[in-house]
């Protein structure tokens, strides 16, 4: 199944966050933050301005971005999870 955002949603997976610190120590479940860092699988046509004009979003598809912590809508289609957010909750193209 593949999916195809409106607007100005953007399709995210989340990227997994590193198992070890800088110092090699190992984090337990509890301990590990989520990831605010995922990887645009999808993007819709662009946002919908008042006069009526389409603006193209700024993020590809491929591109690793930087979202907000409470962004979005989590969804899970065959066994994968996926975060559908507008263009605005995201931060940053990381580089």
């Amino acid at each position: 199944m593949k999916l195809k955002p409106l607007y100005d949603r953007v399709v995210v997976k989340k990227v997994e966050m590193e198992q070890k610190t800088a110092g090699g120590i190992i984090l337990p479940d509890t301990a590990k933050e989520e990831s605010q860092i995922g990887e645009v699988v999808a993007v819709g046509e662009g946002k919908l301005l008042d006069n009526g004009e389409v603006r193209p979003l700024k993020v590809k598809e491929g591109d690793k971005v930087l979202y907000s912590k409470y962004a979005g809508n989590e969804v899970e289609l065959d066994g994968e999870k996926y975060l559908i957010i507008r263009e605005e909750d995201i931060l940053a193209i990381v580089e």
